[in-house]
């Protein structure tokens, strides 16, 4: 066991590992008065935000190469199909770890700029940037397994 002493020094700027592994050992302890609670209320804050990060990067991702294979027909590949495919159980996957986020899906702000990154991601892998300013899609039709854009 550390002695609470130390763990109320160790230094949040100079080493967030050990700062929280101090945090949790004075949590433990219950060593209420030691803890720095700005910061960890500001580090439970970070975990939600990088849950909905992840979420936005693979749905971009997804839309991405739902707009590639909808605009480079020719192109198509085995490729694109299991990005596609992997991105959708991903998703899949990470609503049901972290239910809270579905109502995201349905945020036409956050929706919209998801759709920013996803043509940027598009016009970076094809050249192309002519691509609809809005998305043309259902999300039910994008988290689908199976489904594809008409072209």
């Amino acid at each position: 066991m550390i002695k609470p002493e130390t763990l109320s020094e160790t230094d949040y700027e100079t080493d967030i590992a050990a700062w929280s592994i101090a945090q949790a050992e004075l949590i433990r302890n219950r060593r209420w008065d030691l803890l720095d609670l700005d910061r960890i209320a500001e580090e439970l804050e970070d975990v939600g935000n990088s849950e909905q990060r992840e979420l936005a990067s693979r749905l971009a991702v997804l839309m991405a190469h739902l707009l590639k294979w909808q605009f480079q027909g020719d192109r198509r590949s085995k490729s694109w199909e299991r990005t596609i495919k992997e991105q959708r159980k991903a998703l899949d996957f990470h609503l049901k770890k972290v239910p809270s986020l579905k109502p995201k899906l349905f945020d036409s702000e956050w929706q919209g700029a998801v759709w920013s990154d996803a043509v940027i991601l598009a016009i970076r892998e094809t050249g192309l940037d002519d691509f609809p300013e809005h998305c043309p899609w259902t999300i039910e039709e994008i988290l689908t397994q199976g489904w594809l854009p008409i072209p």
